[in-house]
């Protein structure tokens, strides 16, 4: 093995990589593109029209009484037709009405966030894919059958380690990543690909690399040895096709806050990697958290656009995290383009633990979320109400009166058991820019992502038997873990519950707003253009509302017409703003919010449409059906301009 691959037989059978060209008015992946920019070059709604948009049709993704399946699914559409996964089936729909055209049955898992349409060759129709964990499965589009020529009997086991979404299709090539635990040993989060024509393994790339392979020097010890975590659990990701160059966002080392036992800078965690599409080769990387210690991993891939720099036109891709630091790099290797500091970041005294020493930061564009935070940032009767002004210097006060803050990459600082408080505040949480990830105009190089602003308190403990210290860390033997006055576990924020103006309850966030935003950044300059509140807070006084939410799951698209359509926030309304200067132009209040990433298309009937799935919690409650049961909050909605 060399340079972090292990190739198997059949990649020298690849067809040229260059894609099917896609109809203005498709929809044919989770991003649109395989630059991720999610750009529709669609004009029939636009600025001067978009608040006469009306509800089209809709349809409900799961019976009354099911589980929660999807957790944000995103259709696609190729030629007038909507494919669309429901978790035990995927549906085919007539994509200006919504009827259903097919429907298959998955077994042997769930089919979950997005199905892959692959265009077919010479001598191959098109088909779908989708993976139920364990393996991949091809449809004929036309029908919903397996197709019998992929695999065996239309399916493909996967090697190692289960990936719970569909693959990314990339010419012939279909890309998945891994989905870990988050215990320190276990198994792997190597990418991997196979052939979209006979279901053929094409590479596998290690993701904490191997001795011998590039990387492996930034794990001391024997840190790398099992480690698990270093993950693409992304659902989709990007390529340069015609450069043959596809990039993975890999995660964090396993676990997420405590290092101890890997001591060093943790290559190929929290970093962008670009792979040769046709091999796994590596080609470059660049790391956005050295040891990382606050699970800000890298959950969406890259857009891809073209920038301006010193006149000249530089192929380039804009990187976001859940710092909410955006780094915009050459994509042909990686390098910087406005610039990136090795900041001085202080250390903690966790017994054991290693700190690296600095951390990137990148010269431009500034940070999209506050990273320092002092007592004056507490919000005040005249921000939200008194009660809730109240209620969070209560909670300031249960903890000494102060958080510990250093500015970016706070650490967290060792308590025992019964010692007195001893909390740090970092900003902004997890969530500054999660999977919803960024949309791009590449015809103006501007790139719009959203943030949520939010402060993670707490300290690191002694780890409790049974104690919930969050997901997937059953059984881990880590000796220490987050914790905070509310109890083990990590997901403790600054923000505090009160009772609203009318008389329920409710929770907010304790920092000044805004607390979501929707941001437009030049990519050629590294200028932030505008960026505006996304999001309103019902609990508070009219006049007040205009806070920001938290819209960590949920991103936005862009259209040729200069509209930006978002959702993604826990006040579940769906909004269309200009791209030019960020005014919101339209909303719809949605029964659920629209965790997720939108679409627009073209219908067979000429109509552009905008369609968004719908679910999680309720707004004003559950809401029951004519017999008392809860009803599903996961739908189907799409929108379009009056006939």
């Amino acid at each position: 093995m060399r340079l972090g691959l292990m190739l198997t037989a059949g990649f020298a059978a690849l067809l040229p990589l260059s894609a099917k060209a896609q109809s203005d008015g498709d929809w044919p992946r989770y991003a649109r593109d395989e630059a991720g920019t999610r750009f529709s070059p669609l004009a029939q709604i636009d600025p001067g029209n978009v608040d006469q948009l009306q509800r089209a049709w809709s349809f409900r993704l799961r019976p009354e009484g099911g589980a929660a399946l999807l957790g944000g699914a995103v259709p696609i559409v190729i030629d007038g037709t909507m494919y669309l996964p429901l978790g035990n089936a995927v549906v085919a729909l007539e994509a200006h009405t919504g009827r259903e055209l097919w429907r298959h049955e998955v077994t042997g898992g769930l089919a979950r966030r997005a199905v892959s349409w692959w265009p077919g060759d010479r001598r191959h129709r098109p088909r779908l894919f989708y993976s139920t964990g364990g393996a991949l499965h091809a449809l004929d589009p036309r029908t919903g059958q397996p197709d019998p020529g992929f695999g065996e009997g239309g399916t493909v086991a996967i090697e190692g380690t289960p990936y719970a979404y569909p693959p990314s299709v990339f010419g012939n090539v279909l890309v998945i990543g891994a989905s870990t635990a988050e215990t320190p040993r276990g198994p792997s989060g190597n990418t991997r690909a196979y052939d979209a024509v006979t279901g053929a393994k094409l590479w596998e790339f290690n993701s904490v690399p191997q001795p011998g392979e590039v990387g492996h020097e930034t794990w001391e010890g024997d840190g790398w040895q099992g480690r698990s975590g270093t993950n693409m659990w992304i659902w989709y990701t990007t390529a340069d096709v015609p450069a043959g160059i596809v990039y993975i966002t890999l995660g964090s080392p396993s676990p997420n806050y405590y290092g101890g036992d890997r001591p060093g800078a943790n290559l190929f965690g929290n970093s962008l990697v670009a792979l040769d599409l046709r091999t796994g080769a590596y080609k470059w990387h660049f790391q956005t958290v050295h040891h990382d210690l606050w699970d800000w991993d890298l959950p969406a891939p890259p857009v891809l656009l073209d920038v301006t720099k010193d006149g000249q036109a530089v192929p380039a891709l804009a990187l976001t995290g859940k710092n909410s630091l955006m780094f915009i790099l050459d994509r042909r290797s990686g390098e910087p383009i406005h610039g990136v500091n090795e900041v001085l970041a202080g250390p903690g005294d966790v017994p054991g633990e290693w700190y690296s020493p600095t951390q990137p930061m990148p010269v431009a564009p500034r940070p999209l979320s506050r990273m320092w935070w002092n007592p004056r940032d507490v919000v005040t009767a005249d921000d939200t109400t008194p009660e809730h002004a109240v209620a969070c210097r209560a909670l300031l006060d249960s903890y000494g009166g102060s958080f510990f803050n250093a500015g970016p990459f706070t650490p967290f600082f060792y308590r025992r058991a019964g010692d007195p408080p001893r909390a740090s505040i970092n900003m902004p949480h997890n969530g500054g820019s999660n999977w919803g990830g960024s949309a791009a105009d590449p015809a103006h190089a501007i790139v719009y992502v959203n943030t949520t602003e939010s402060g993670a308190i707490g300290w690191v403990e002694d780890r409790v038997a049974g104690g919930d210290y969050g997901r997937a860390t059953v059984g881990t033997n880590q000796p220490y873990d987050r914790g905070s006055l509310a109890g083990p576990g990590a997901y403790t924020s600054f923000q505090a519950s009160f009772t609203a103006p009318d008389g329920s309850q409710a929770t907010l966030p304790c920092i000044r707003p805004p607390w979501g935003n929707l941001n437009a950044v030049d990519a050629s300059t590294g200028e932030v253009l505008w960026s505006v509140p996304l999001g309103t807070s019902k609990a508070l006084p009219e006049g007040r509302r205009d806070t920001g939410s938290d819209n960590t799951f949920g991103g936005p698209i862009v259209t040729a017409s200069g509209l930006v359509f978002i959702g993604g926030t826990t006040d579940a309304m769906f909004r269309a703003f200009d791209s030019r200067d960020g005014r919101l132009l339209w909303s719809e209040q949605l029964a659920y919010a629209a965790q997720s990433v939108p679409i627009t298309y073209q219908g067979r009937d000429g109509r552009q449409y905008v369609a968004v799935v719908a679910a999680s919690a309720p707004v004003g409650g559950v809401p029951r059906g004519a017999d008392g049961r809860p009803l599903n909050g996961e739908e189907l909605v799409t929108f379009a301009l009056p006939q």
